[in-house]
């Protein structure tokens, strides 16, 4: 079940982001309101910060979530 909601959640942030960027969302979860979205690079990671506003509330409304903020990580080894 859990990871069905994960791919939910990565599904979502995808179609909320240009394309180029949604092709280096590697995960996506919600926990206790804070959307963690996993980038393959520290140049993508940097680019996802200027759509954190439009992230929050696209994604909380696709899947009605109360989405308080949102952290960025760069997994390292992704590519």
């Amino acid at each position: 079940m859990r990871l069905d909601e994960r791919s939910n959640v990565l599904a979502a942030v995808q179609r909320a982001l240009p394309a180029k960027l949604a092709a280096r969302v590697r995960s996506a979860g919600i926990d206790q309101g804070r959307l963690t979205i996993g980038v393959s690079g520290a140049v993508w990671a940097s680019r996802l910060r200027y759509q954190t506003s439009e992230l929050r509330k696209a994604v909380g409304d696709e899947l009605k979530a109360a989405i308080l903020t949102v952290r960025i990580r760069v997994l390292v080894g992704a590519p």
